[in-house]
């Protein structure tokens, strides 16, 4: 059996403009919705973001691609005094979560609703840009590098998390992989274009960082366990990725239909009650001093 989704023709649009509406629409509706969810799932990640950052400190920290905020947040409390986390993300839904969950927690953390590719930041303003799976949807990414390394102070550190490449990292493929066969229209991953896998090659990465300006660059392998409830797996490979976002084009039935016929590709990652994988990631480090 399978399911044609019809995936309606949409003007020749910029890639920038494909990404504000994707992320300003569906994708970032998405994240808003499963935020608690994800916010758990990627924990691990964001205490490795994070973990530099003394506490006490008075840095001020750039948070790129921030999301529902949670790295932000997490930033945030670790400084004091003139310190200042502020995050930057061009979904307006999750910008306006990111706010309301800074005000529910008394924090001082502020936010931007802009493109960090394009955004006029003040010049030299940041000890710390940091982010976690936020750079990789860039449709320029030198230029937007270019402009981070003008927002950073002298010797500002870049400290990035980025997914590598798709086999690599099985559990984030495998519902559009089980899903293919029935859903022959889903929207494919473009390889190198904006998206998940944009930084998978490590050698571009450094291209990229050297273009820009950036100094003493680092990328190095990190493999670190996630998990959640498998009560939860249902929601999450129904709402997120290629497949969520197809999904949500489907009436309830096919919905239902194409979920249970996916579900068994993750038990592969069902321990007892978790759900449990690893993401397979680069850290990505550098500095603003291009010498050091």
């Amino acid at each position: 059996m399978s399911w044609q989704i019809a995936i309606m023709d949409r003007p020749q649009q910029s890639a920038a403009a494909d990404q504000a509406a994707r992320w300003n629409g569906p994708a970032g509706h998405a994240w808003v919705e499963a935020q608690a969810l994800l916010d758990q799932v990627f924990l691990p990640l964001e205490q490795l973001l994070v973990e530099p950052i003394a506490a006490g400190s008075q840095l001020r920290v750039l948070d790129v691609g921030c999301g529902t905020g949670s790295t932000t947040l997490a930033a945030a409390r670790r400084l004091s005094g003139a310190g200042a986390a502020i995050g930057i993300d061009l979904s307006g839904p999750m910008i306006e979560l990111a706010r309301k969950r800074a005000a529910r927690e008394i924090s001082a953390a502020t936010f931007i609703l802009d493109n960090a590719q394009t955004h006029v930041f003040d010049p030299a303003g940041f000890d710390v840009i940091m982010s976690r799976f936020g750079v990789m949807f860039f449709d320029d990414p030198v230029a937007a590098f270019a402009n981070l390394r003008r927002a950073a102070k002298p010797r500002a550190r870049l400290r990035c998390i980025a997914w590598r490449g798709p086999s690599d990292n099985p559990f984030m493929t495998a519902a559009e992989r089980a899903a293919l066969p029935l859903l022959p229209n889903l929207p494919q991953r473009e390889p190198g274009g904006p998206g998940q896998f944009a930084f998978a090659d490590q050698a571009r990465v450094h291209a990229i960082l050297d273009e820009s300006g950036w100094g003493a660059a680092n990328i190095t392998p990190v493999d670190v366990p996630c998990s959640f409830p498998e009560s939860a797996l249902n929601d999450y490979l129904s709402r997120l990725g290629p497949l969520g976002m197809a999904l949500r084009e489907v009436d309830d039935r096919t919905r239902a239909a194409v979920i249970a016929a996916v579900r068994p590709a993750f038990d592969a990652f069902v321990t007892g009650t978790d759900v449990r994988f690893t993401a397979a990631c680069w850290m990505v480090e550098a500095s603003s001093d291009s010498g050091s």
